[in-house]
């Protein structure tokens, strides 16, 4: 699951609070130059995780949402289609895009075989029931593991699209 059954991810942590992590997200943002998200987990970020100051400042934020909102420079409020976004956006030279979530934006994404890497964090909770990142793809896509890292009871793993032939 991407959120608990109320949409929430408060639960997206170590076993231990005091314990030391190592800094994943600082090595995997050096990669990528733009975000791109839907309205739930802008508005998530926005006004849960981060209401004072917009943690992606860094990054060119694409927010997928039927809400008319003005862009500024590192924030653009968009109301496309999540494939036509991320085929235009891969057009431009610049680093990589992140898909940040949430599983109406992975989900079209998956299907149309548009993204390039995986990067999947497992955490030491176990939800029973929730948002499902994965659902609705009725194709298979086969994986390469490029690398494993865990820290704190998380396990994260990194994939890209296998090309057999």
């Amino acid at each position: 699951y991407i959120a608990d059954n109320k949409g929430k991810v408060d639960w997206l942590k170590g076993e231990h609070s005091d314990s030391e992590n190592i800094d994943s997200y600082g090595d995997f943002v050096k990669e990528v130059d733009t975000v791109v998200m839907g309205w739930n987990t802008y508005h998530q970020v926005a006004t849960e995780l981060s209401p004072n100051e917009w943690i992606y400042s860094e990054l060119t934020s694409y927010i997928i949402t039927h809400r008319l909102l003005p862009s500024t420079d590192n924030q653009k409020f968009v109301r496309d289609d999540p494939c036509n976004i991320i085929q235009n956006l891969k057009k431009d030279q610049g680093r990589g895009i992140w898909v940040c979530g949430g599983a109406n934006i992975v989900q079209p994404l998956m299907k149309a075989d548009l993204i390039d890497e995986y990067y999947i964090s497992i955490i030491p909770t176990i939800l029973g029931s929730g948002i499902r990142l994965w659902g609705g793809n009725e194709k298979e896509i086969k994986l390469k593991l490029l690398h494993t890292r865990s820290y704190n009871g998380i396990t994260e793993l990194v994939y890209v699209r296998r090309q057999d032939k």
